[in-house]
């Protein structure tokens, strides 16, 4: 079913600095001023699953709403935090409780000051927009979008309200992130032009059953009936509508279909990727190859090969960044020592003219390899020089909100950095070599991969 409105009669339909429209009765709403005793009024958006850290991470602010579109996935959550902090368990029992998060920014909208963002890929955009839009603080767990255009968006109007930001890749606050850019930065691994990353990810078969193959456990036929829990409708928002399907949905199932996530990429690429990335300043790829297996028009694949092509940025040397997925593993360099072996979970390979790093999947840890190198440069590494994070991405952002440094993950980085990871996945769609030009948010040698840059939207929710 194609949805009643389309980006494109958005965009002719506002303004060149609005560039999107919002229900009238949100834009009238002032944003939330900080509260007098220094703790925010945060909305939890997505409280069930992932959001369950939000719980927990905001419990020392006011929680003044909970959004989830399942309530008994939110109550999971909410009992949990419960069992481990019961004498601060009381603090949620007064938030109002909402399945819509139009609703929630309709009756509470200048009484939130932030809200974290723990829902599945395709309700990123929308949800965050109309927080920004009524000058809301923005946490948003990875990927920062479902497609290249929306990262590209979030990231102009971040800028144009002036809030504070924060992208959910926790690596980014670990001191492994930062011991590879000040090693690059030193010129500890010398030029690097080859990186290589990989991981087990995506989880299957659990991640895509067929839409209406579900049968029940003695194999008779299946009449899909939504949960009564789950507000099917508020889930599937600026998607097209459709019937429910145990398919989509309970866990992670959504992960593996276009119209709701975006694959392995947007599962951990955003995790993966990040030291390296942001060690070297990549920025933006001028092109992408991709293979894959099982992907079809609605669903993702099951593992894939990505080449990405980023050119030289300044003094650095232009670099070919390699990523597998679906248990596919690089070949083991030569650096590494006979009788070692490669994580199989995840990891990323950065091929410096002087040595090579290996990176585990958080970048927890980061060595030069063989180990006999590494402690042979022990001694000349460079001192730490970039500010280290106490806490996690949520603290990082809690203090930014509150006056403190600019959180690391923020839009500024995390939006581009979303836009260099889901271009896979629009060279995975097309099949075909893509040529980027960053600056005209275009592919320029294949017009037709161009429609998976961006998407169409439902009425009334965006």
């Amino acid at each position: 079913m194609k949805p009643e409105v389309t980006r494109r009669t958005f965009l002719k339909t506002t303004t060149a600095a609005s560039a999107l429209a919002f229900p009238a009765v949100l834009r009238s709403q002032a944003p939330g001023t900080p509260s007098p005793n220094n703790r925010l009024n945060v909305a939890i958006i997505g409280v069930g699953g992932r959001g369950g850290a939000a719980v927990t991470d905001m419990r020392n602010e006011n929680i003044v709403a909970l959004c989830d579109v399942d309530e008994e996935r939110a109550d999971g959550s909410l009992k949990n935090f419960a069992g481990r902090f019961p004498a601060e368990a009381e603090k949620y029992g007064a938030a109002k409780r909402f399945t819509d998060y139009r609703k929630m920014f309709d009756q509470l909208g200048n009484q939130i000051d932030a809200v974290t963002i723990s829902v599945p890929d395709h309700g990123h955009f929308p949800i965050a927009m109309t927080a920004m839009k009524l000058g809301k603080h923005v946490y948003v767990e990875k990927p920062l979008s479902h497609t290249v255009w929306e990262a590209r968006e979030l990231t102009r109007v971040a800028r144009e309200k002036k809030v504070i930001t924060q992208m959910g890749n926790q690596g980014h606050t670990h001191d492994g992130t930062r011991v590879l850019k000040e090693w690059v930065q030193a010129g500890v691994l010398g030029e690097v032009r080859e990186i290589v990353s990989w991981t087990n990810r995506p989880f299957f078969p659990l991640w895509r059953e067929p839409v209406g193959a579900y049968k029940k456990p003695d194999h008779s036929k299946f009449v899909p009936v939504v949960p009564k829990t789950l507000n099917w409708d508020a889930w599937l928002g600026a998607s097209a509508a459709r019937p429910y399907d145990p398919a989509y949905l309970p866990g992670l199932k959504w992960r593996g279909w276009w119209d709701f996530g975006t694959g392995a990429f947007g599962d951990v690429a955003c995790h993966i990727m990040d030291g390296a990335y942001w060690a070297l300043d990549l920025g933006a790829p001028t092109a992408v190859e991709a293979m894959s297996a099982g992907a079809t028009d609605v669903a993702t694949p099951h593992a894939s090969i990505v080449t990405n092509y980023f050119p030289a940025r300044g003094k650095l040397p232009a670099v070919k960044y390699t990523w597998a997925d679906g248990g596919l593993m690089p070949p083991l360099p030569k650096e590494l020592e006979i009788g070692r072996d490669l994580q199989s979970e995840a990891g990323t390979l950065l091929f410096g003219s002087k040595a090579v790093a290996l990176c585990s999947f958080y970048y927890d840890t980061v060595r030069i390899i063989p180990e006999a190198k590494m402690q042979e440069l022990a001694s000349s590494l460079p001192a730490k020089t970039i500010p280290r994070v106490q806490g996690g991405p949520f603290v990082e952002w809690l203090r930014a909100c509150k006056g403190g440094p600019k959180a690391g993950s923020n839009f500024e980085y995390s939006g581009p950095f979303t836009e260099a990871v889901l271009l896979a996945n629009v060279a995975i769609r097309s099949r075909r070599r893509i040529e980027w030009d960053a600056a005209a948010m275009k592919v320029t040698n294949l017009p037709e991969a161009n429609q998976f840059i961006t998407k169409e939207y439902r009425t009334g929710w965006m």
